[in-house]
């Protein structure tokens, strides 16, 4: 049994706590640093949409991706077609993809359903020259845990859709409310062990990128 005299030091105890911690709060409050705008970023773009793009496939062959310069859906599903191993499975968010590959709004299933999926089609909204990063939301993959459940994941994106650095990206996204976004730059890969680069570390195995005009 706890005797009077211990339960009144428990809370008096607490009671000095509860009053620290207020003061300590008011305290910071008080002494909160004064407003200041953000600054402005201004870096001039001194290259052409053109060199973004060449500029973009250095970067994506330093990220180990493999890229495809096509001229419509067509070319694309030749090279599906032609890489195509029986047996695995593919599936796309793209309907002009559909009749190569299951088109995803046709699975009537849960996301658990895209655990054994190898490779998966998915559109950008825009690439970034300077890091090879793709933007993809939500509304263009259906499922969050696409992009990175699959074993192998292939990107569309159009080259009128390329910026040339991060700046460029944020302002293009600026004032848009997402409830899901990504940048995707590469396969997941990781060095940590002996220093001895592993690709398809925790996510896909490999990207294709299909830069299409």
């Amino acid at each position: 049994m706890v005797s009077g005299d211990l339960k009144l030091r428990i809370k008096n105890l607490k009671r000095y706590e509860v009053s620290s911690r207020d003061n300590i709060l008011k305290e910071v409050l008080k002494n909160q640093p004064v407003d200041r705008a953000l600054p402005v970023i201004d870096i001039p773009v001194t290259t052409t949409p053109l060199e973004w793009i060449e500029a973009l496939k250095v970067r994506l062959d330093l990220l180990h991706v493999t890229v495809h310069e096509v001229t419509d859906y067509a070319a694309i599903k030749t090279i599906l077609q032609q890489e195509a191993i029986p047996q695995e499975r593919t599936v796309t968010t793209i309907a002009e993809l559909g009749d190569v590959s299951v088109y995803i709004e046709n699975v009537k299933e849960d996301a658990h359903s895209l655990e054994d999926v190898d490779l998966a089609i998915i559109p950008a909204h825009f690439g970034v020259a300077e890091n090879g990063a793709m933007w993809v939301t939500e509304s263009l993959i259906q499922y969050r845990v696409l992009p990175f459940i699959t074993q192998q994941l292939a990107i569309v994106v159009n080259k009128k859709d390329i910026v040339y650095n991060m700046h460029q990206a944020y302002e293009r996204i600026a004032g848009t409310q997402y409830d899901f976004g990504v940048f995707i730059a590469g396969p997941s890969k990781t060095a940590d062990i002996e220093q001895s680069l592993v690709l398809g570390a925790h996510g896909p195995k490999g990207l294709t990128i299909f830069l299409l005009d």
